[in-house]
């Protein structure tokens, strides 16, 4: 049974993304017309905001939570999960404002949700892609993900990706009140718990497109520092682990 007739809320963070929203909204409307959107601005300079509640005057499906300010991807989707549940949805969707993520392989996604806990838009594995990105962001991008995997022992391809639908429960299960990871960091976190805690994660093709407008909010130093943290949750759970094994063992 398909997750599509679910109520559906679709979470986008942004910040300084004016440029961009009304397209990304637009399109989103018109792939799953029965989903909602929340936009979670971060005080936007640009006016993204305004924007927002502009589309939110004309369209009684898009919601706005205005923010205090820059506070970072991770605190935008925390405080849109918050929301999202008091407001009693069934699927949770996470989607990036800036058109990299192409609203058209949304149902797709909440198909494989029927048969999972967790749906991750992936382009990493067979059938996904990037378009417009340089051998060197490619390589950044598919050797991080191929050390988180390592690292972590989990059996993900894209874990890094933040393309990606939740089950309302799901997002219940993973202790969100414990998150403070952020950015790049955030996603492998949370996808990192998911499997942790033995839940259905399934990982769909997608195409990824870098942006056309606005500046990139990615940078090497991110990811490396995402990638230190990655390392640090290795040590630290396989220490656990096997200090659990030697506690038994005496």
């Amino acid at each position: 049974m398909s997750e599509i007739g679910s109520r559906t809320v679709v979470i986008i963070p942004t910040y300084n993304e004016r440029e961009n929203l009304d397209i990304i909204v637009g399109r989103l409307r018109m792939a799953v017309p029965t989903a909602d959107v929340l936009i979670a601005d971060d005080n936007s300079p640009d006016g993204t905001g305004d924007l927002a509640d502009a589309y939110a005057a004309k369209d009684d499906h898009v919601h706005v939570m205005h923010r205090a300010g820059k506070q970072g991807l991770g605190a935008a989707y925390l405080a849109g999960f918050s929301w999202a549940l008091d407001q009693g949805y069934d699927v949770v969707v996470e989607m990036d404002a800036d058109g990299s993520h192409q609203p058209e392989q949304l149902p797709a996604m909440l198909a494989a949700l029927a048969d999972a806990d967790l749906v991750l838009g992936s382009r990493w594995v067979e059938g996904g892609a990037v378009v417009n990105w340089p051998k060197s962001r490619q390589f950044l991008s598919r050797g991080g993900n191929t050390y988180t995997r390592l690292a972590l022992g989990i059996p993900l391809r894209d874990a890094t990706g933040g393309f990606r639908a939740f089950r309302s429960d799901t997002l219940r299960t993973l202790n969100l009140a414990e998150v403070e990871s952020q950015g790049y960091c955030f996603q492998v976190d949370l996808a990192w718990r998911a499997v942790r805690a033995g839940l259905r994660v399934v990982e769909v093709a997608i195409t990824f497109v870098e942006r056309e407008r606005g500046d990139s909010k990615m940078s090497r130093h991110i990811v490396v520092e995402a990638l230190w943290r990655v390392t640090v949750w290795g040590f630290e759970d396989r220490t656990k682990w096997l200090r659990a094994g030697q506690r038994k063992s005496g």
